[in-house]
């Protein structure tokens, strides 16, 4: 039976995984020009390469991350891997040699952020104030003009701005839900015109700056976006993680009801086009989400999403251990025969 979701098809068991080689999350997931899909995972954690078809191509970096969270495939098919854990971006080649590294390896800058104390929220409301590079940085996107920009989240409230070369041009934001503010900048990208598109994660909604870190406008028809990828019509694909029941929100207060994970597709102007997966029953059955945390779009507009199952909901005993292959969905476009250049900018 095939199932839709929206303009696509589900193909959950997309991912075939040689012997050998093994992960309990999917952090995040991209695709480079020619529509491989490079795959950043936990426990192992590893770059995995795949066809667009599933054949594995090959896998590097094992031993060299510390808590995989972002990856990103430059135009000119570079690797930027996002190292929470590590306080570092990397930069490689297609097949894993090493070009460049931002920041300090294990070096947190200072934020004020003790982690391990009580909180109201989530761990973030720990950020005192807005620091340099890096502090439990999240993701990474390429600007068209080549600059590299990277929300520094988990132990930061920033928005950093780099040459292509790793200088650093600039920073914004303070920890807070004024506009600029942020509470887990957790993903971003960057449209065509050079607006930078922030999901601010634990304040429920995306925003918008122009280059230099000026406040455009927010979002706030989403809540907790992980990741997001603008598509070159404009419209925006948004993961969205799972609220369970009890928790809260800086802005909304706690939820009273179960909020499932979903994935929500937006226009360029903030509107609901389309949304899925909202169900806290069918949570565990292809085309729903657990805990969906990475999105990307390929030439034809076949989009995957990437889920952190392990790490957020079997291992604090919110869903059963047989849940552990819901880890990778990819969702073909129903009728995509032709290039479509959906391709996402960075």
């Amino acid at each position: 039976m095939t199932i839709t979701r929206g303009r696509f098809e589900v193909d959950a068991d997309w991912e075939r995984l040689p012997d050998g080689l093994v992960h309990a999350d999917v952090a995040a997931v991209d695709v480079d020009a020619d529509d491989r899909v490079y795959l950043f995972t936990r426990f192992d954690g590893q770059v995995i390469v795949y066809e667009r078809d599933g054949t594995y191509v090959r896998s590097w970096g094992k031993g060299v991350f510390t808590t995989p969270h972002g990856l990103t495939v430059g135009p000119d098919g570079s690797v930027y891997c996002v190292d929470a854990g590590d306080h570092t971006v990397r930069k490689f080649t297609p097949g894993g040699e090493l070009l460049m590294t931002l920041g300090t390896p294990g070096a947190a800058s200072d934020t004020g952020y003790v982690s391990g104390q009580p909180v109201r929220v989530h761990s973030v409301e720990g950020v005192r104030y807005g620091g340099p590079p890096f502090n439990r940085c999240t993701n990474l996107a390429v600007a068209p003009d080549g600059d590299l920009y990277v929300t520094d989240g988990y132990g930061n409230s920033r928005v950093h701005r780099f040459t292509p070369d790793g200088e650093l041009i600039g920073s914004w934001g303070e920890p807070g839900t004024g506009p600029g503010r942020f509470h887990l900048p957790h993903c971003l990208d960057i449209a065509p015109d050079g607006r930078v598109f922030v999901g601010d994660r634990e304040n429920d909604r995306i925003q918008i700056f122009t280059p230099d870190g000026t406040f455009i406008e927010e979002w706030t028809d989403v809540r907790r976006p992980c990741d997001l990828t603008i598509a070159p019509d404009g419209s925006v694909y948004v993961a969205e993680l799972w609220r369970p029941q009890g928790q809260s929100s800086f802005t909304r207060g706690t939820a009273e009801r179960d909020q499932p994970g979903r994935l929500t597709v937006l226009n360029p102007y903030g509107e609901v086009i389309e949304r899925w997966g909202d169900s806290s029953e069918h949570r565990a059955e292809p085309g729903y989400f657990i805990a969906p945390h990475g999105i990307a779009l390929d030439s034809r507009g076949d989009l995957y999403v990437a889920e952190v199952t392990y790490s957020f909901a079997i291992r604090p005993g919110r869903v059963a251990r047989s849940c552990g292959r819901h880890q990778l969905q990819k969702f073909p476009r129903v009728g995509a025969g032709a290039e479509t250049s959906a391709r996402r900018h960075a």
